[in-house]
């Protein structure tokens, strides 16, 4: 029997959570067929020599700093990937073409979802990358408005200075879109005044590791709800897992 390869692409992914969550997965369904690699590449030109040299890759996840840079390698996008700009899951078909998707918007909206209440309206982004994007596009399904908050003011974004009390008082909701945060830089947080946090406010960090950031901590002391990104990622694993499987 021939095995079955998937793996992760990313930068800096020795903490990642695929390749546990796979390996734990095919071990306990006895899918000895399948193994599950990290592809830890310190630039996307290294893609295709990662898809050349492994013949038996049947999907890949897809991780920061990748998920829009690596569009351009591929052969098709599925409807809402092309419409979200960032791509988390690759699928290696039969006739050997390579078709993007996107799950991250997904896994965020069912993990979002049990914490909204009817004055959660508006929502800030920390960040603008791929991540942010399947953000957008999820809060947008659920009708939630939104704005980008970013390192340099530039056109449908804020600055971080721009960050005020009145700004609390608009959105209830801020999500940590940055890797600020992560594990072995788990002393960074995104420069918000995080005094201005409430009940009425959710703090929502894609970060799962730590499992509590910097960022979720501050938050929750002025009496936020706060939630991290573990859920999202086994979510949107679930459906790689799917869509790898069609």
């Amino acid at each position: 029997m021939s095995t079955r390869q998937f793996g992760l692409i990313g930068k800096n992914i020795s903490y990642s959570f695929s390749k546990k969550y796979f390996t734990e997965k095919f071990a306990s369904g006895a899918l000895t067929d399948c193994t599950y690699e990290n592809f830890d590449i310190a630039s996307i030109e290294e893609f295709p020599e990662i898809v050349a040299h492994h013949p038996n890759l049947k999907g890949v996840n897809v991780t920061i700093p990748y998920k829009e840079s690596v569009i351009p390698y591929l052969d098709k996008l599925s409807k809402k990937a092309a419409q979200i700009g960032a791509v988390n899951i690759i699928r290696f078909t039969k006739n050997g073409k390579l078709k993007g998707y996107n799950s991250d918007y997904y896994g965020f909206i069912k993990s979002l979802q049990p914490l909204l209440q009817s004055h959660h309206r508006k929502a800030l982004l920390l960040g603008t990358g791929g991540a942010a994007k399947a953000v957008a596009f999820a809060l947008d399904q659920l009708g939630i408005l939104h704005t980008y908050v970013s390192r340099e003011e530039k056109e449908g974004m804020i600055d971080y200075d721009r960050i005020n009390a009145t700004t609390f008082d608009n959105y209830h909701i801020v999500i940590n879109c940055t890797p600020l945060g992560t594990s072995p830089d788990t002393k960074a947080f995104p420069p918000i005044p995080y005094h201005f946090f409430t009940e009425k406010h959710i703090a929502f960090d894609l970060i799962y590791n730590p499992e509590e950031t910097v960022f979720l901590k501050k938050a929750k002391q002025h009496g936020a709800i706060v939630k991290n990104g573990y859920e999202m990622l086994v979510l949107q694993a679930e459906k790689a897992w799917k869509i790898w499987n069609k």
